[in-house]
């Protein structure tokens, strides 16, 4: 990290690390099913994702049960079956023993990206709803990151409450000078969690990337108007891609 950093590129990590429409969005469509014997498309979860209040897949998960009218389940019993689809064994335990859907999670990014953050000057680091193992394990195993910055689920209340925005930013900006936040998601929670976070605390920069999640960039209707939402929420960049950053960020540096 930057000795003195002035500015600082936040990360989600569902939909932006690593694609999820095969793990944690296939465990909630599993849940869902498994106590209704309904089971949500993609596009009414993006639906459901798009009105910004949804960003738990717990909790989610039960917005669907209800809406579809099913009986609902007491919540700490739908966790356990979604934790049992997601990891397919304890969460504490080591991750070699894990046999659920978190075996299939293409990585977004590689790690030579937060190489390219320090060289620019950028600090970074992690605030996403994921539970703590499965986020440790994609940043610390998959990408190899050692003790990366990180607020994960049960660290902070749930976006889009900016308050582990809000303490990340504090933890890594010791600079008393003008410094910039960008938070990188792929959801209108994430864009709220930002635009909150500036009302709270104006004299920081506070700026709202998003990026389509994986799973809608083969289909360009759709991806169009995911993006549409995004901006629409009040977005200030979007970008094709989590390593087009890169790209965004050597553009920010001419202005």
């Amino acid at each position: 990290m930057p000795s003195d950093p002035h500015q600082l590129l936040l990360f989600d990590i569902d939909g932006v690390i690593r694609d999820v429409a095969g793990s944690y969005r296939r465990a909630l469509q599993a849940t869902v099913e498994h106590y209704s014997n309904w089971r949500p498309s993609p596009s009414q979860i993006d639906d459901l994702k798009g009105e910004g209040r949804w960003n738990n897949d717990w909790d989610a998960s039960l917005e669907l049960l209800r809406r579809h009218g099913s009986p609902l389940p007491e919540r700490n019993a739908l966790i356990a079956v979604f934790s049992g689809f997601y990891f397919g064994g304890d969460p504490e335990d080591s991750p070699e023993n894990w046999t659920g859907f978190i075996g299939d999670e293409p990585l977004l990014v590689n790690a030579s990206l937060f190489e390219t953050l320090h060289a620019h000057g950028w600090a970074w680091g992690f605030v996403s709803g994921a539970e703590p193992p499965s986020a440790r394990f994609v940043l610390e195993q998959r990408l190899g990151l050692n003790a990366p910055p990180l607020i994960a689920m049960g660290d902070a209340p749930d976006k889009p409450d900016p308050t582990g925005l809000r303490q990340m930013s504090e933890s890594l900006l010791t600079s008393s000078e003008a410094t910039t936040v960008a938070y990188l998601g792929d959801t209108v929670a994430d864009v709220q969690t930002v635009i909150r976070a500036r009302a709270e605390q104006p004299e920081r920069t506070w700026i709202s990337l998003a990026v389509a999640p994986p799973h809608l960039h083969a289909h360009p209707v759709e991806r169009r108007a995911y993006e549409q939402r995004l901006m629409e929420a009040g977005a200030d960049h979007i970008l094709s891609s989590t390593m087009a950053v890169t790209e965004w960020l050597e553009s920010a540096a001419q202005r």
